[in-house]
């Protein structure tokens, strides 16, 4: 009796995502275009702060100076550098004298101040030959980023006497936010024809090559138009892009190769392109489906922290995992299905090879034996594998034990950008550190002479290279600290939890970069 064949045995999703395969490619392309559009512009509306902690007592200090003493925090620097003349000589002195009124009279900026007005030795190089002017911007990092915009170019450059470098906090995350924009369209324009590359030598097939490719931009540029929305109702960081880049290509390569690749071995075997597709979907689609949903949740639980920088990395990451699945088992499909045999088109490879080609090894020798030998005895000695697994893993984290956290600063930009090159010159020749003191708000009605006392007191510590202040206003007050050190090195972190347990006869707070980041590291 001859046997009849008897038709794929189709499961739900199979029977879903091949019955318009046309119709879904036109779909998906129709979903990234407008992705591509929703998406446009996400960088310059992401933040790169977020490492405060919303509850912590530094959070509550600077919004209570930003509404007591809103000139009291100065976010803007100006490096002013007279050249060979001393910052006291009497041209440079005017001119200096000139920027600064000019910076006091731009809206949006308050609090202007200056070595030449307040001769604070804090604000003058130790070698004379500069000198500092510090300002706050107001609003929010867009208001003040916008703000700094419109002022820079015409107070940076030569004036006369002097030559002015624009920095503080402001200027290192305007500046941090257009790198990561430029390096990361860079990173692109390098990854992707690299990863195209690898794919081919894979894959053979320029065809097969391609769809990983497909669905990691797909994967990309659908995050992106997430995090833009997601920019309308909460803070995101900037560094989220760098997370959707990476882990877009890398996970959405990584589930196409799956399925890619099964339904390639299926059509090897004889399978029609209907049943290797749901044979596929049985197999590797269960493993991309249960890979993703294990990822997703595991960064999920970067929502429970308070620092909109940390939370960042599970938008961007759980949208991208999530879209890349679904990418992959759904819009893989129905080209798999359309393409057929014609996956395995345009083989490269054989540019490179001289003569016949020769037949491919019988899989006793080939590269999935070898692999299976491989497994084969991991399994026989399970036990020494684990433990000597375990042994290399605790290695790699042993140099954890020394580990050293920080806030994101000018270090992590180029050595050659301009608000870098003001903080370096800040560290390396003015005494203490003017763009990173600490500032402590004291609440509570006091006479002169407790605030003198109390002034005294923090004065005498031994981290601790000056201190000014008290601007009185009502029951509240607030001193300015200056660390003999970097802003958070470990002398910096150390004053900030002795200045916390100092006493005063009234309540203090203390905030600054510092104290941020000892309240940022605790929780």
């Amino acid at each position: 009796m001859t046997e009849v064949n008897s038709p794929p045995r189709l499961g739900g999703w199979t029977r879903f995502v091949t019955a318009r395969p046309r119709l879904s490619l036109l779909v998906a392309l129709v979903l990234t275009a407008l992705a591509v559009v929703a998406g446009s512009g996400v960088a310059d509306r992401l933040g790169s702060g977020g490492w405060e902690d919303p509850t912590a007592q530094s959070t509550y200090a600077t919004k209570a100076l930003e509404r007591e003493f809103p000139a009291s925090q100065p976010n803007l620097l100006l490096l002013v550098d007279s050249g060979s003349a001393s910052v006291d000589d009497p041209a440079v002195a005017a001119e200096a004298d000139r920027l600064t009124a000019r910076l006091a009279s731009e809206k949006g900026v308050i609090g202007v101040g200056s070595y030449w007005r307040t001769k604070s030795p804090g604000l003058r190089a130790k070698d004379g030959h500069e000198a500092l002017i510090a300002a706050h911007l107001t609003g929010d990092e867009k208001a003040t980023t916008d703000t700094l915009d419109r002022i820079a170019p015409a107070l940076r450059g030569t004036h006369g006497p002097v030559h002015v470098k624009v920095g503080g906090i402001v200027a290192v995350r305007h500046e941090m936010q257009t790198i990561i924009k430029e390096d990361l369209a860079r990173a692109e324009m390098i990854a992707l024809p690299v990863t195209l590359l690898l794919l081919v030598m894979v894959f053979g097939s320029a065809i097969a090559a391609l769809l990983p490719l497909g669905i990691g931009i797909v994967a990309i540029l659908g995050t992106n138009a997430v995090l833009r929305g997601l920019t309308e109702f909460t803070d995101v960081s900037v560094f989220a892009m760098n997370l959707t880049t990476a882990l877009g290509l890398g996970l959405a390569i990584d589930y196409a190769l799956f399925i890619v690749r099964r339904f390639r071995e299926e059509l090897s075997t004889g399978a029609e392109p209907l049943t290797a597709i749901a044979t596929t979907l049985r197999t590797a689609g269960r493993t991309v489906l249960f890979s993703a949903l294990t990822v997703a949740v595991s960064l999920a639980a970067m929502l429970v922290f308070p620092m909109y920088f940390l939370r960042s990395f599970a938008y961007a990451g759980i949208a991208v995992v999530l879209l890349a699945a679904a990418a992959a088992l759904i819009l893989l499909p129905a080209a798999l299905l359309l393409l057929g045999h014609r996956v395995n088109s345009l083989d490269l490879r054989r540019l490179f090879r001289r003569g016949r080609q020769a037949p491919a090894p019988a899989p006793t020798s080939g590269e999935g034996a070898a692999w299976g030998r491989l497994a084969n005895l991991v399994m026989r000695r399970a036990p020494f594998f684990a433990l000597a697994t375990a042994a290399v893993l605790v290695l790699l984290g042993l140099p954890f034990l020394g580990v050293r956290f920080g806030t994101a600063d000018d270090r992590q930009l180029p050595s050659g950008a301009e608000s870098h090159v003001v903080q370096q010159h800040i560290r390396d020749g003015f005494p203490g550190n003017p763009g990173g003191g600490l500032e402590v708000l004291a609440e509570g009605s006091a006479t002169p002479a407790q605030y003198t006392a109390y002034k005294a007191e923090i004065a005498r510590l031994p981290e601790v290279a000056g201190v000014d202040g008290p601007l009185v206003k009502g029951d509240s007050a607030y001193f300015t600290v200056l660390p003999k050190g970097e802003a958070v090195d470990s002398a910096a972190q150390r004053l900030v939890g002795e200045l916390r347990s100092a006493d005063a006869p009234f309540t203090t707070k203390v905030t600054g970069t510092a104290a941020v980041l000892v309240d940022s590291s605790t929780r």
